[in-house]
């Protein structure tokens, strides 16, 4: 990388590289560039080291202190407490003071292989931040490492309200396998003790509630985007969401589904036909001639979204998303040369007053974000994360909104999910949810659009396509944006 590049992101991290530090002791005088604490420095002249450091934390984390595992109550709030205290287990015991955080090192065991890898960092798995927040804790700087056993309860009683007693078996399960391995014995006995109450196979005495419902020195990125997808991933981190199998097993089902996905996702882009001429389309796989390149949207999109082996297939790394990303946009973009399929944007783009991520900055947000993505649990946590980012990022010229929803349902599909269609009738609320996070930093809107649509979808099943059409009739899912979704 130049030297330059430095100067695209917010953070620069001193280097044990000669040539770097001598750079960036040029731009400090220069006053390009000033530092926040050690180690650190910003080329953000006008905001205070708190604000700054906050929004970079676990890219700065990841940078003084490699394959720490993010943990104890940190694993849970993604994020550090109202006061500014975050905790990750290391190779010894340490408080350090930043600007606005104090980081808590607990020595401890190293990254297991259950917890995900995270920009630089790991985060343990849930079975581990269980165990981990069942520790005495001791409060210090009148906070504690640990989340209070009433709050745990309420998060154990929130899986078993939301997915039933083999979700929170399975739960206890990989605690007692990685049990020794953390010693933490004891802290296993406890947590049987607790899940064995609210199953109502122990004695209830031990449980204190009534158990209610919890790196930037590469590529160029948004780091103002990178905010809001780890806003988005702490949101969705706190949910427990419900499991919806895919109810469409035979291929035919499934082909009915897709036809009603690729004609909706186009149709909410303004690539608008009747039904029985977008289904004639698909059936004889033969444009319409007075509209050869709106018909070829619709195909392109449905040879995707029909193909239950290609919607299987999810990333495993960075680069992996990025080829992913540029395979589906040259399969459904493929007869619009003008939108460059498969390539991603040359100049920037915007949709009314939101300016989409600079196009120099596409492939380093991309590569960003993945990390984000990877320490979500939940396949429906994924699939609108994965929906979210790749709309924000805006990656090409055209086929932005196709391309987020093919993204997301392939999420959904790789773990045998119910997949979700965006009907017409919706359109404004979609919108409106995805315009909440993005302006206003609001997860929840967005979490719980997709969370009613998913429902409205899960409905949608079956072999008979006309039954199939007229259930979705009944639901308004036709309208133009002037009545409701109704779910029966």
């Amino acid at each position: 990388m130049e030297k330059n590049a430095l100067l695209n992101h917010e953070v620069v991290m001193a280097s044990s590289d000669k040539t770097t530090n001598n750079f960036i002791n040029k731009m400090k005088k220069e006053g390009r560039i000033i530092k926040i604490a050690t180690k650190i420095y910003t080329t953000n002249l006008n905001d205070t080291p708190e604000n700054i450091i906050r929004r970079n934390l676990f890219f700065i984390l990841g940078e003084l202190y490699p394959e720490a595992v993010i943990s104890h109550r940190s694993a849970f709030e993604c994020r550090p407490t109202n006061d500014g205290h975050i905790y990750l287990t290391y190779g010894y015991t340490k408080k350090i003071s930043l600007p606005g955080i104090t980081i808590h090192l607990l020595e401890g065991q190293k990254a297991l292989p259950n917890d995900s890898p995270f920009m630089g960092l790991h985060m343990s798995c849930r079975a581990r931040a269980y165990l981990e927040n069942l520790q005495t804790g001791y409060s210090r700087d009148g906070v504690s490492k640990c989340l209070s056993q009433d709050v745990i309860e309420e998060k154990l009683d929130k899986i078993l309200q939301t997915n039933g007693e083999k979700e929170l078996n399975k739960l206890r399960d990989t605690a007692r396998e990685i049990a020794s391995l953390l010693n933490m014995t004891e802290e296993f006995k406890k947590l049987d003790s607790i899940i064995g109450a609210i199953l109502s196979t122990k004695p209830s005495k031990i449980l204190t509630s009534s158990v209610a419902e919890a790196r930037a020195l590469g590529e160029p990125f948004d780091s103002h985007r990178l905010q809001l997808f780890n806003l988005l991933m702490a949101a969705l981190n706190e949910h427990e969401f419900e499991n919806m199998p895919e109810p469409n097993e035979t291929e035919a089902a499934y082909q009915n589904f897709a036809f009603f996905e690729s004609y909706f996702s186009n149709y909410i882009e303004g690539t608008e036909f009747e039904v029985e001429d977008a289904r004639q389309i698909i059936e004889t796989r033969t444009p319409m001639p007075a509209r050869n390149a709106d018909s070829h949207d619709v195909l392109g999109t449905y040879y995707i979204v029909s193909n239950r082996k290609e919607m299987s297939v999810t990333p495993t790394s960075a680069d992996h998303l990025i080829d992913i990303l540029q395979h589906r946009h040259r399969m459904m973009m493929s007869a619009r040369p003008e939108a460059h399929p498969g390539m991603f944007k040359t100049q920037n783009n915007r949709a009314g007053e939101t300016h989409f991520v600079d196009f120099q900055q596409v492939r380093g947000t991309l590569k960003k974000g993945f990390e984000i993505y990877t320490a979500l649990r939940h396949p429906f946590a994924r699939a609108l994360f994965m929906l979210f980012m790749i709309s924000e990022v805006h990656p090409f010229a055209d086929g932005n909104g196709r391309i987020s929803r093919i993204m997301m349902n392939a999420e959904l599909t790789a773990a045998g999910q119910s997949k979700i269609i965006i009907p017409t009738v919706f359109r404004t609320d979609y919108l409106s949810a995805l315009r909440q996070l993005t302006r206003k930093d609001n997860p929840e809107k967005l979490i719980n659009a997709i969370q009613r649509v998913r429902q409205f979808s899960k409905n949608l099943q079956g072999e008979d396509f006309k039954a199939m059409r007229i259930y979705m009739e009944r639901c308004n899912a036709f309208k133009e944006e002037d009545d409701y979704i109704l779910i029966f």
